[in-house]
């Protein structure tokens, strides 16, 4: 009798910080999809934004996502990015982690408003063959159909009106943070003097 194979999710991010609304997505993709992890990846050098800000630096934008899921039950941090180096492709984490589990299934996970841009991604036309696509859909907001060629499942979370722009804007502010992210990512971030709190 063959083992059950094993269903990975996969949800990429720069993550700084990492907030509500990706835990909202990881939970409820692994709940309604059955699977058996959730990684939470974090870029080593998110290509889409490298030039347009400046970025926390990758070990300080892992630690808080160890601490946003060191409470969660099958959501976990990766840094299989950071430590390939680099610019962080999706195409080459999940063949990764095909390479290191040519048994499991994978699921890439992405926010509704990134259906419509895959076709710009590092060898897109590759990435229907390593995973399922998962488009992660809020109330009143459905994705545009990705690129054709993709097994696709649709996930319903909750609509919740959070960003990492405004959550930096808060912590050098000196607004609240309570209930957008969790308390063990303010530790992390006060910790750390992240995002102006060194110069505060």
């Amino acid at each position: 009798m063959s083992e059950k194979r094993e269903r990975i999710g996969v949800l990429g991010g720069t993550f700084d910080p990492p907030h509500i609304g990706h835990l909202l997505a990881a939970v409820n993709v692994r709940s309604a999809l059955n699977l058996d992890r959730v990684l939470l990846v974090v870029a080593n050098e998110p290509w889409q934004k490298v030039g347009s800000r400046e970025i926390s630096p990758a070990e300080d934008r892992f630690a808080m996502v160890e601490a946003a899921v060191a409470d969660l039950v099958g959501i976990e941090a990766s840094d299989l990015e950071i430590r390939r180096g680099g610019p962080s492709f999706s195409v080459e984490t999940l063949e990764a982690l095909r390479a290191g589990q040519p048994d499991a299934d994978l699921f890439l996970i992405v926010g509704a408003d990134a259906a419509g841009a895959l076709h710009t991604w590092e060898r897109a036309e590759e990435l229907p063959d390593l995973a399922t696509l998962v488009l992660v859909d809020r109330p009143g907001m459905h994705a545009a159909d990705p690129p054709r060629g993709w097994l696709l499942e649709r996930v319903e979370i909750p609509r919740v009106e959070v960003s990492s722009t405004d959550l930096r804007s808060r912590v050098v502010e000196g607004r609240p943070l309570d209930f957008l992210i969790t308390p063990a990512v303010a530790t992390c971030i006060a910790q750390r003097r992240l995002y102006g709190l060194a110069d505060a």
